[in-house]
């Protein structure tokens, strides 16, 4: 039971009837007057275990673009509803507050929309729907809670998206397909054609140019059906916030989303097959190389449950599960940390044997903060702060240097510039024949 802000107003108007008759007998009678109105009008309401209610819910939606919740209400009862909604959601879906008042007669089916907006990965479980039906006085209300199931899952946001028009018109330049100075990067021979002036001498073809009697060129397109594995860190190393380029506060796991989505359209639209292995102390995700036209979709579905884990990563079992994965010499893609004081106990004990195996490429967000520190220190604690920040870095980069001599590529960046950096070392090593 739910009483409105009409009952009070009732009781006050109350006030009028004892002024003019100051008694105790005309208090009662007031109070008796209105508890009976109350008691009928709570009688004359529908009950809400007789409406019909259903959910029409999308089953996805990016991080920070809008949801809509859409309730539909029947009354299958010859009696009008006079009703007022409230469908609960987790607080990270910010729902809208609107609770309009809706009438509905007999018969009849309405409906109301529930704008969400995200603000977290992951599945969103809708709550019960609280529904109130007043009686025909507006002075209460049956209440009951109905539960309406429905998930929807928030996606990663995807905001390198804008980086990947770029990357794939230097694909299509690699690949011969646009007119560029030079036409047609990469390993695998492609198709012959006449000489034209500014062509490498070294595409010359001399038996075909005998044969043609004019000169012939061969020409090259980039490696294609080449397997690449991401393997993205999930342990404390990815809990850690920092502080991208528009002032946004976000973790290094997101970076290395963003990385793992870009990599994943970039890679498909190459004709490459991509694979996913999302690990810290336990393998949480392992996708095998799709097809071209799902693996986006299938990268977006699975990493919208990851989280970061507090415990170090056991690179031992990630290095047994690349194996299982890349039966040929694959480009591997490790998002993780190069932190000098955990590398000989973590990812250093498992480097050496990936990269004789396979070609390793390591994924380094960086602090913005530590790369933005040029300004002289106020304080005490401002100039420890600085001095264990380039402490860190000169550490990294002789870490670096040291992971460089096994032939491991590292590429280092902040959040927001992680990912297009690392597609950018792919189409190096794709154009250089290295995968």
């Amino acid at each position: 039971m739910a009483i409105s802000g009409r009952v009070p107003l009732l009781a006050l108007i109350g006030i009028i009837p004892v002024v003019l008759w100051p008694a105790p007998l005309a208090v009662l009678g007031w109070a008796l007057l209105v508890a009976a109105l109350v008691g009928v009008d709570l009688l004359l309401a529908l009950a809400p275990q007789r409406l019909l209610l259903s959910r029409d819910l999308p089953s996805s939606v990016r991080l920070s673009q809008p949801a809509r919740s859409r309730l539909t209400v029947t009354n299958p009862s010859g009696r009008t509803a006079r009703l007022q909604l409230r469908d609960a959601w987790p607080p990270s879906a910010h729902p809208a507050m609107e609770r309009p008042r809706l009438v509905l007669r007999g018969g009849e089916s309405l409906r109301q929309t529930t704008q969400l907006m995200p603000s977290r990965r992951g599945d969103l479980a809708a709550g019960g729907v609280t529904v109130r039906s007043f009686g025909p006085l507006g002075l209460a209300a049956r209440q009951q809670t109905i539960p309406v199931p429905g998930v929807l899952r928030v996606l990663p946001e995807f905001r390198s998206r804008s980086q990947l028009p770029y990357r794939l018109a230097r694909l299509r330049e690699m690949d011969g397909q646009a007119s560029v100075h030079v036409r047609g990067q990469g390993t695998e021979f492609d198709s012959l054609r006449e000489y034209a002036i500014g062509d490498d001498v070294r595409s010359i073809d001399w038996r075909a140019s005998a044969r043609a009697t004019k000169t012939m060129v061969r020409t090259w397109r980039p490696e294609r059906d080449r397997h690449i594995l991401i393997v993205l860190d999930t342990s404390r190393w990815a809990a850690g916030r920092l502080t991208g380029r528009d002032g946004s506060d976000q973790t290094r796991l997101d970076a290395g989303i963003e990385t793992c989505l870009l990599m994943a359209a970039l890679g498909a639209a190459s004709g490459d097959r991509i694979s996913l292995l999302v690990a810290d102390q336990q393998i949480r995700l392992r996708l095998p190389g799709t097809g071209k036209g799902s693996v986006l979709a299938a990268f977006a579905d699975g990493l919208s449950q990851v989280e970061p884990v507090l415990g170090e990563p056991d690179w031992t079992q990630i290095a047994e599960q690349v194996a299982q994965l890349c039966r040929q010499r694959s480009l591997v893609i490790l998002v993780t940390g190069l932190d000098p004081a955990l590398y000989a106990d973590g990812v250093g004990t498992v480097l050496a044997g990936l990269s004789t195996a396979h070609q390793v490429l390591i994924a380094h967000v960086t602090d913005p903060r530590t790369a933005a520190a040029g300004t002289a220190p106020a304080t005490a604690t401002e100039a420890y702060d600085a001095a264990a920040d380039a402490r860190l870095w000169l550490g990294t980069q002789a870490l670096v240097q040291r992971v460089g001599r096994l032939g491991v590529d590292v590429v280092q960046a902040d959040p927001d510039g992680l990912a297009p950096a690392v597609c950018d070392r792919y189409l190096a090593l794709k154009a250089a024949g290295r995968l």
